[in-house]
């Protein structure tokens, strides 16, 4: 290459080397189908294609992406070119195509390629943007001067740069590299002679210099730096690599979210790939500013290897993802899914008592013998087990690899014992103190098992969630145990049957518990037969008694399905009887539900006794059980307000138990039977209205909730209660609606405000919730509203400009009280014949108040006009209506004109034609319509305060 050519003075620079230094290279080449090498220097990068296979490779470029086609099926490995591309490369990937594969090399902005063939090979030059040529090419010039001091067995190399760089020093077998941070030329001209080494080539890349001499295995290395100077010692006394050990860099691991290695080397600075140009292996060097510091020891792990140094850091891997991070003084080395490193238990020693609790065979399994306290006594016993833990937990405060053996043998004391709190808190002391051991997998089994114990389920949960766990045959037996004590029953057989090897070598009591919550998962799925095997299991299980209570009442559920009601009311009424509250609760329950099927207890006294059973046991499945059938058994009464004040009483508290999604959806679904399919229609207006206030929150969202608003407000309309009804709809409006939805519930909203003489808020009503493309009927039903809200602010003139040529029913009924209110007589007289239209015809069918009040006025508007000839036409027309009217002394009266003497018998008139009521009765008959207040009546139901003397008014 042109850098290599570029620096062959004295010593040839290392082709083989440049071209190495930026990612792999095979080191058999030749003999693969498919050799990838790559070099680089200042200004490009090549990359080479060999082989029988890579030597007849075709390249093109394709916009900003040059593609390499490869006649082989097998994808070759450019893994190094992906976790290290070379300068200018934005990304590189592989991809099948007919007949080969192809390298798809995606270019940075600015970056160039030229390609063609050599040596038996395809070569591809991969350049830069152009502005960041000038930059390299000035730091590429930068020269920097190797002066050699050469005794009879050691060579002392000077390094003179010209501020202070990085650097590491370090022995791969036969030579030792040299590598600094910043790129320069080497001047080797003073140092032709190397004493004990020999063959000493050097190169350049982007940001870094290298230098390899190859020196025997028992010439020892020292480094150390002074400003700008470095100085390699190679040969002499061994106090480097090879001799005295090198101190500085202290490495440790790091247990976090994923393990990896934490070097601790004050000055990092930067990490160089290299690829042995011998060997063909790739490698990392971490350079560090002085003063000098090294690795002491070689250490091999699964994923690398750490050389020793004499400066900074060299790891060895075979891996293709390993990353190492500088940053400050801590270099962090690992993988993306975590380095592969023993458990951190692996190097603690085991200096306890020979007749400590000893370790489980399965992380998660309890074994019996732990609770075994011989001769001495529990007390005795703990107290010596505890006075161990406690002066291990002294002697790692200073040391987190000290020993955790007795702190781990107590807590297995402790939850052999059934002590879970004080297991809980010895493993939490010892996580806290040692964060590695939070991935030991015995400490998490132990702490799992302690959890469940006192009844932690979901952190016990997240104990045995951990991969160390996953293939425990023993935490699958706990996960079933939690999953049917959450109630997913399913699940819980599948963790079961998982754990059944492990199932024996846990202590009696657990068998017991574990084989009753196994039988209740088996007959929540239906599985009978398995259940009943399942409870004979238990019950041969020398358990406490509070064990055994717990299985009788599994037996007894299978009592009931089987048909077996006689016994399982015995069962059940037996576990009642228990002095314990947590089995005896569950067993009562079971017994009212069993009579009150049989018919053997009435549901008032059941509701009753679930009132009282509901403060006898709390917190978990139990309480919603009884809450459960309690609020079924109020609304089966009609007992609204109670039995929605039961399903609410449950609350957020305990939504994570099983059934408590069964209660919101009852409590849910009981508010929709109130207010959308009318089991509130035998309530009051008032009462509904208030039943509703406290717990609107159960409203639902969308159309359905819309729904009931509306319902309920136009209940409250029927009894005239128009401020709460406006209340109800206005929230709908500003809060939970859009478009047309707002416009149809806000001209609701405005019809009200009118009925109730607010025309100011009717207005508002409908100026707020104007949009487009709104169907023509609400069109006018809004026109004509907004009109009417004028004139009753006296705004006649903007009422009629409203209206313009609007000719539907409604907009006539408003220029007709215009008209009235302006005592434009003739006009007045006209419009309002016109709404009667030819009513008359139909002599059997009463007028409406609203046709009454039209027909007054008309003859009154006739008479005061002075228009005779209509006045008698309208009085022969509707003579045949005026005996069955409502009013038919003021008919008369105002169909005859020639009677009227006083000016007060118009006034008392004018007050019979009031067609505001007639009006607001319209609209109510409107609303009715709309909302399905017209349907037939929902079937009765016993309202609250026919049920019982106490809940009547206070209830309501």
């Amino acid at each position: 290459m042109a850098a290599a050519a570029a620096g062959a003075v004295v010593f040839t620079p290392l082709a083989p080397l440049a071209q190495a230094v930026r990612g792999p290279e095979s080191g058999a080449a030749s003999l693969d189908p498919v050799a990838i090498r790559i070099g680089a220097n200042a200004e490009f990068t090549r990359v080479e294609f060999g082989g029988v296979v890579g030597s007849r490779a075709r390249v093109r470029q394709d916009g900003d992406q040059v593609i390499v086609r490869i006649g082989t099926t097998a994808a070759p490995d450019v893994s190094r070119l992906r976790v290290d591309p070379p300068a200018g490369v934005a990304s590189v990937q592989t991809r099948p195509t007919a007949g080969g594969v192809e390298l798809v090399i995606s270019l940075a902005e600015g970056a160039g390629a030229r390609w063609g063939s050599a040596d038996g090979a395809v070569w591809l030059n991969l350049y830069e943007s152009a502005g960041a040529a000038p930059a390299r090419a000035a730091v590429q010039s930068a020269v920097v001067p190797v002066r050699a001091e050469v005794s009879d067995d050691k060579a002392v190399l000077n390094f003179q740069w010209a501020a202070p760089v990085g650097a590491a020093v370090f022995r791969r077998g036969e030579a030792v590299w040299i590598v600094f941070d910043a790129a320069a030329r080497l001047d080797m001209a003073g140092a032709r002679a190397l004493g004990p080494a020999s063959d000493a080539r050097w190169a350049a890349g982007p940001d870094y210099t290298v230098l390899r001499i190859a020196a025997p295995e028992d010439v020892a290395v020292e480094a150390s730096s002074e400003g700008g100077r470095w100085t390699v010692t190679l040969g002499g006394p061994r106090s480097g690599v090879g001799g005295a050990a090198s101190t500085g860099v202290d490495v440790g691991r790091d247990d976090g979210a994923r393990v990896a290695l934490v070097a601790r080397m004050a000055g990092a600075t930067k990490t160089i790939w290299l690829t042995d140009p011998l060997a063909g292996d790739r490698f990392a060097a971490v350079t560090a500013l002085a003063p000098g510091k090294g690795f002491a020891a070689r250490r091999q792990l699964i994923d690398l290897t750490l050389l020793p140094t004499a400066q900074g850091l060299a790891v060895e891997t075979l891996t293709d993802d390993l990353t190492i991070q500088p940053d400050g003084d801590l270099v962090t080395i690992g993988r993306p899914r975590g380095l592969n490193l023993s458990a951190p238990s692996a190097a603690l020693e085991r200096a306890v008592e020979v007749d400590a609790p000893r370790r489980a065979p399965r992380p998660a399994l309890i074994l019996s013998e732990w609770s075994d306290v011989g001769d001495e006594g529990f007390m005795s016993r703990y107290a010596r087990l505890q006075q161990a833990a406690m002066q291990e937990s002294e002697r790692a405060g200073d040391d987190v690899r000290a020993p955790a053996e007795a702190r781990l043998a107590f807590a297995r004391f402790l939850v052999g014992s059934g002590l879970g709190f004080e297991a809980v808190g010895v493993l939490n002391a010892l996580a806290k103190q040692n964060p590695a051991m939070q991935g030991e997998p015995e400490l998490r089994g132990l702490r799992g098992a302690a959890r469940v114990a006192i009844g932690r389920l979901d952190e016990a949960q997240a104990d045995f969630a951990v991969g160390a766990l996953s293939g425990d045959a023993a935490t699958q037996v706990w996960r079933g145990y939690i999953a049917a004590e959450q109630g997913r029953f399913a699940e819980a057989r599948q963790a079961f049957a998982a754990g059944a090897p492990a199932i024996d070598a846990f202590p009696a009591v657990w068998k017991a518990r574990f084989g009753a919550a196994h039988a209740l998962a088996a007959l929540e799925t239906g599985d009978l037969p398995a259940a009943r095997a399942l409870l004979a299991f238990s019950f041969s299980q020398p358990a406490p008694a509070a064990d055994q209570l717990t299985a009788r009442l599994v037996q007894a559920r299978l009592f009931e399905l089987e048909g077996q009601g006689d016994r399982a009311l015995a069962v059940y009424k037996a576990v009642a009887r228990a002095p314990l509250d947590g089995v005896a609760t569950p067993a009562r329950l079971g017994v009212i539900k069993l009579q009150m099927a049989r018919g053997e207890m009435k549901p008032d006294a059941a509701a009753g006794e679930l009132e009282q059973l509901k403060w006898r046991w709390r917190g978990d499945a139990t309480e919603l059980a009884v809450i459960r059938s309690l609020g079924d058994i109020y609304l089966s009464q009609g007992r609204y307000r109670e039995a929605l004040d039961a399903l609410r009483g449950a609350g957020k508290r305990m939504a994570q138990l099983p059934g408590a999604v069964e209660i919101q959806a009852d409590l849910s679904n009981a508010f929709r039977a109130l207010f959308l399919d009318g089991g509130a229609d035998g309530l009051q207006p008032i009462q509904a209205l208030g039943l509703f206030y406290d717990f609107r929150e159960l409203t639902p969202v969308g159309a359905d909730g819309d729904d009931m608003v509306r319902r309920l407000a136009r209940r409250l309309v029927d009894v005239d209660l128009l401020g709460q009804a406006a209340e109800l709809l206005k929230y709908q409006v500003d809060n939970r609606l859009e478009g047309v939805a707002k416009a149809q519930v806000a001209t609701d909203l405005a019809t009200v405000y009118l009925m109730n003489r607010q025309p100011e808020q009717a207005l508002q009503a409908i100026w707020s919730s104007r949009t487009t493309l709104l169907p023509t009927a609400m069109n006018l039903q809004r026109r004509a509203l907004e009109a009417r809200a004028l004139s009753d602010l006296g705004r006649y003139e903007h009422a009629l400009e409203v209206l313009d040529r609007d000719q539907s029913p409604a907009a006539r009924a408003v220029r007709a009280d215009i008209a009235w209110k302006q005592q434009q007589w003739p006009g007045a007289a006209g419009l309002y014949d016109g709404l009667l239209g030819d009513r008359w015809r139909d002599a059997a069918t009463p007028l409406t108040p609203e046709e009454e009040s039209r027909l007054i006025r008309a003859g009154v508007a006739y008479s005061l006009a002075g228009d005779s000839a209509g006045l008698s036409r309208l009085s022969r027309n509707y003579q045949g209506l005026v005996g069955g009217a409502r009013q038919a002394t003021a008919l008369r009266i105002a169909l005859d004109g020639g009677e009227l003497a006083q000016a007060q018998d118009y006034a008392a008139l004018a007050s019979s034609a009031d067609t505001f009521t007639g009006w607001v009765t319209a609209m109510k008959v409107d609303l009715r319509q709309k909302t399905g207040g017209d349907r037939p009546a929902a079937p009765a139901r016993q309202q609250a305060d026919q049920a019982t003397p106490a809940a009547g008014p206070a209830a309501a």
